[in-house]
């Protein structure tokens, strides 16, 4: 049980660090290529610091532990909403672009409704898991074009990258130590992942845990690690575009990249049914606490400190329901 816990810190070290090299490497290289601060946030930013969930998940569906990996997903989903975006708009209030509120939280909303429907008869197949990678590159297209489409309209949006670059991310010119960061990161990130995965299993069977609640609970907050640092800085930095589009961004990947990368790997079975083992109840929270931001933010475009405290709290009862439910 001790050198478990400690593989297990272990493995979220090698997670953190080697997801925020890798967020370092590719912004570096996003910003060489002109993408704007709210894109890099959706999208460089958001899939780097996914990384951890896609390889957790897509490891554990190798091995058969589909529950984790679904579990994980939506957890740090929940995770990410509810406890970093709460506190990181904790520190100061956060103010951001109109298009979060029109564009980018509805579509994360859709995605998430899609997954509830394929996930009615307890298994992702290969065939939904295409169509969710399928519909992750039509996002990330789309993220650009309007990209180069509002910079067309707005030099201003160049200074905005330059920003990003020099002082939320440390800028980096060589174009070999980019790609160093990029690949030092995803070798930490999956190795730390498969650390993470089998200490958790040893915990999980010592404890006489399940897998759902393992998945939902500390392989989801281990995993959103990056998201967190890279988020509340953000936010600290008045880098409010970044804090909250990296949320968005990775929310959306984590369903439509990380899901769909595991089902395509072996068909994601949810056993015991995706109503009776409760996910059902899980993937409703997620639905509603990614649904209260754009209600905080629909008139003002902002998050207050007091609608920190609010995900705040939700997060707190969420986690509360999850361990009446498990005693």
């Amino acid at each position: 049980m001790v050198i478990a816990s400690m593989l297990f810190v272990i493995g979220l070290l090698m997670l953190y660090y080697g997801a925020e090299w890798l967020v370092k490497g590719a912004s570096n290289i996003a910003r060489n290529l002109g993408l704007t601060p709210m894109v890099i946030g959706l999208t460089v930013v958001a899939f780097g610091t996914s990384m951890p969930e896609l390889v957790i998940s897509a490891i554990s569906s190798f091995q058969e532990k589909s529950m984790i990996a679904v579990g994980n997903v939506v957890g740090s989903n929940i995770c990410n909403i509810a406890l970093i975006l709460g506190l990181a708009s904790l520190f100061t209030p956060i103010k951001s672009n109109s298009s979060i509120v029109k564009r980018d939280i509805p579509v994360m909303l859709g995605i998430f409704l899609y997954f509830l429907l394929i996930s009615f008869n307890s298994k992702i197949g290969r065939l939904e898991g295409a169509t969710m990678i399928g519909g992750i590159i039509i996002y990330t297209w789309l993220n650009y074009y309007w990209a180069v489409k509002r910079t067309k309209h707005a030099t201003s949006e160049n200074n905005n990258t330059s920003e990003l670059a020099g002082d939320k991310i440390e800028y980096i010119p060589s174009m070999v130590k980019q790609i160093a960061l990029i690949v030092t990161g995803i070798l930490f990130v999956v190795a730390g992942a498969q650390i993470l995965i089998d200490s958790a299993v040893k915990i999980m069977h010592t404890l006489g845990l399940n897998e759902k609640f393992i998945g939902l609970t500390v392989v989801a907050l281990g995993t959103s690690l990056p998201e967190l640092a890279t988020s509340v800085v953000a936010a600290i930095k008045k880098e409010m575009d970044i804090s909250i589009g990296n949320l968005v961004g990775s929310n959306v990947f984590n369903i439509l990249g990380v899901l769909g990368t595991a089902s395509l790997i072996r068909p994601v079975l949810i056993p015991g049914g995706f109503i009776q083992s409760g996910l059902l109840i899980d993937c409703l929270v997620m639905m509603f606490i990614s649904f209260l931001p754009w209600v905080m933010m629909r008139k003002t475009n902002a998050l207050m400190r007091r609608d920190g405290i609010i995900l705040l709290s939700c997060y707190v009862g969420y986690i509360a329901y999850l361990i009446v439910k498990t005693s």
